[in-house]
């Protein structure tokens, strides 16, 4: 009889401490489900219901979802999610949510210190080490590998924003302002002045312009090139052909040229 009661009560306790994540007779969820099944993410399911991201969300995927708890949407200033939930604001409240996921089923073993993760916002979050974990931005991740029908869930104890993003005219003029300095440096025998000036506004752009796909890949090859180019002539080369192109496409003229030679 002893030995029967020790039994239910063992198995008393495995059934109250079974993760809140699991799935009904073992049956895994979607996102979606996985993260209402837990109950402390009604803000980010309602969040993104207002956004129309739900179905998205449920589809076949794979996606990693950086999963901000109810109290880290607590945690926004006053009246931020009142807000951000009005239709009106849809469009920026689809953009921070996308940046909370990544295409893709990225486990914990995919966290690296200094990873950068292309976001479905199209705007890179990066990934860092602390002491007996990692970060996403600013957010610390307090929970990994959530399995999910379509993907992981991990959860992070703050909703990550974006950075503000310069808009097409603002790159296009961070640009102009970036050759108008570098030729000058260039023509009086500084090309290493002009290659930091077309890193600097290349990497800015990389991280705020609100850039299309192509205009990333482009400027990625431009400093991935300079990069591998042990001569600074070379190099200033590399990064102001990638520049012009990027600048082409940011007037809008559809196509981007490749075999372009620096003004003197």
């Amino acid at each position: 009889m002893k030995s029967l009661k020790s039994a239910w009560a063992a198995l008393v306790v495995l059934t109250l401490t079974a993760p809140a994540f699991a799935g009904h007779h073992g049956k895994k969820m979607d996102v979606v489900d996985t993260a209402a099944a837990a109950g402390t993410f009604e803000t980010l399911i309602a969040a993104a219901k207002a956004a129309g991201l739900v179905d998205a969300l449920k589809g076949d995927g794979p996606l990693t979802v950086f999963a901000p708890t109810d109290e880290a949407f607590g945690a926004l200033p006053a009246g931020t999610i009142k807000t951000l939930l009005m239709p009106e604001n849809k469009d920026q409240l689809a953009t921070i949510l996308k940046y909370h996921v990544v295409a893709g089923d990225l486990g914990s073993s995919a966290l690296a210190d200094g990873a950068r993760l292309e976001t479905l916002a199209g705007i890179d979050a990066v990934i860092s080490a602390t002491e007996g974990g990692f970060n996403i931005e600013n957010a610390r991740i307090v929970k990994t590998d959530i399995d999910t029908s379509n993907g992981v869930i991990h959860v992070i104890d703050r909703v990550i924003l974006p950075p503000t993003q310069m808009s097409r005219a603002d790159a296009a003029a961070a640009i102009r302002a970036a050759i108008d300095r570098g030729v000058p440096m260039f023509n009086h025998g500084n090309p290493q002045g002009t290659v930091a000036m077309y890193r600097s506004v290349s990497e800015r752009l990389m991280r705020e312009g609100n850039l299309t796909a192509d205009e990333r890949a482009r400027l990625e090859i431009g400093l991935m090139e300079a990069s591998n180019t042990h001569n600074a002539s070379a190099s200033a080369w590399k990064l102001r052909y990638a520049l012009d192109d990027v600048s082409d496409s940011l007037h809008g003229n559809g196509q981007m040229q490749t075999s372009r030679q620096m003004s003197r």
